[in-house]
């Protein structure tokens, strides 16, 4: 009976094979094989869960696919976007562009948004964000990460595959605090594990105040209860884990990317903390991979020498260099291609060049800036403000011009980051308001 088994086991993973390769055949998942821009179908919803104020709320994502692609078995990637675990979503430039031309490759994208907020944010008087509430917020998002898997393998068995999601090929992403959620879905994956500091209750019990939305153990009550939340491989951009211990040998396959000076989470082990105020105590990129290669999980590592936090979502070049090695890591798993950390066979930055640069003057500036926008002749671009905490502070859409001014309005004195936006890429200036 168990040759029986065995038979049987080694026919279906021939089949699997067999399927796998066909989906490789003709560039797909190494090349640009599907090169017009998708248009996702958006505001999918996943689940719902409890947020830190105690509030239900609708989790939903975006779905990219292949523009005319009539496959009907294709891997997917979910993606988490960044902001600390306290703004940012499924829509911004870190997470689109990765969306948006890993679809381009063949591959069927997600990018989801996840629960956010801390209890005790922002620094009111008489509170401290602490490892308990910034842990919590993690836990919420892993919770939501997990139930996003879960939902398009529900929906592959049993809503009629909608997105054609081959489920033996899922994997999932992440950047910054997108990067931390990847990292604790794969090896977060033992109660055991769980920090003390993480109160999974939910509720108040003495002088101990619950933290909402917790509630179901490692899987979390999301939604989509029954299916696995595992996936085959995750790349984590800029992102930390609590603890490497909780790796093991056999555990989910990691690509990491992470610069050397990161001062909002750590290349190596630090403290992550926020306008001065310590959050969570973590192990960076540098050392998960320093772990994996130890435990022999199969694992790469793009160190980015004297880079800061997400080089890659204002530089073109860096960008370059992730979506490429990001496909030669998936390719690997998805077509059984030899593992290659290199970044080798550039994909090339659709069809602006990689070292694309524009000018902004004067800088540093006092009432408002001009852009000069003639390297981008021929493309519509989009313009977007940041200040040092990520936030948004001004968008303008579909610029033609040769030049373009922006005045800085109300905006404190201060240091900005200036996007501009064109066919999928995005190139930055840090410019200065006296």
């Amino acid at each position: 009976m168990k040759k029986i088994y065995k038979l049987i086991t080694v026919a279906l993973l021939l089949i699997a094979t067999s399927q796998t390769n066909a989906q490789c055949a003709g560039g797909r998942y190494h090349d640009y094989v599907f090169p017009t821009t998708p248009t996702p179908t958006s505001g999918v919803v996943y689940g719902s869960n409890v947020t830190a104020a105690n509030a239900t709320q609708s989790l939903v994502l975006d779905v990219y696919q292949p523009v005319g692609d009539v496959a009907t078995s294709r891997a997917l990637v979910i993606i988490a976007h960044g902001g600390s675990f306290v703004y940012g979503g499924r829509t911004g430039t870190d997470v689109v562009p990765l969306a948006q031309d890993l679809a381009k490759l063949g591959y069927v994208t997600a990018s989801i948004d996840y629960r956010l907020g801390m209890t005790n944010f922002p620094f009111a008087a008489q509170h401290t964000v602490d490892s308990s509430d910034a842990g919590a917020e993690l836990m919420r998002a892993v919770h939501d990460a997990r139930a996003a898997v879960r939902f398009f393998r529900k929906n592959a068995r049993v809503g009629g595959n909608t997105y054609g999601i081959d489920t033996n090929n899922i994997f999932f992403a992440g950047v910054s605090a997108g990067g931390l959620t990847a990292l604790h879905l794969a090896y977060l994956d033992q109660m055991s594990e769980f920090p003390p500091y993480i109160d999974t209750t939910g509720v108040t019990v003495g002088a101990m105040t619950g933290q909402p939305g917790l509630h179901g153990g490692i899987e979390g009550m999301s939604g989509n209860p029954g299916y696995p939340s595992t996936v085959k491989a995750i790349v984590n951009i800029c992102g930390a884990l609590g603890d490497t211990l909780w790796m093991h040998a056999g555990d989910t396959p990691v690509l990491s990317f992470h610069g050397t000076i990161d001062g909002t989470v750590p290349y190596g082990y630090a403290t992550i903390a926020v306008i001065g105020n310590p959050l969570l105590k973590v192990y960076g990129s540098s050392l998960v991979n320093e772990r994996a290669t130890n435990l022999g999980i199969p694992n790469c590592m793009e160190t980015w020498i004297g880079q800061d936090h997400v080089p890659e979502v204002a530089s073109a070049v860096y960008f370059d260099s992730t979506i490429t090695i990001t496909r030669t890591f998936l390719e690997h798993f998805t077509c059984g291609t030899p593992m290659n950390c290199a970044y080798s066979n550039p994909l090339g930055v659709n069809e602006l060049a990689a070292d694309v640069d524009f000018t902004v003057y004067p800088n540093p500036a006092t009432a408002s800036v001009t852009i000069d926008l003639s390297a981008f002749a021929g493309h519509s671009v989009s313009v977007e403000m940041y200040d040092m905490m990520g936030r948004n502070v001004k968008s303008v859409s579909t610029i033609k011009a040769t030049n373009y001014t922006i005045g800085r309005e109300n905006l404190n004195s201060g240091i900005y980051f200036m996007n501009v936006i064109s066919e999928g890429k995005v190139f930055s200036k840090k410019i200065i308001f006296e």
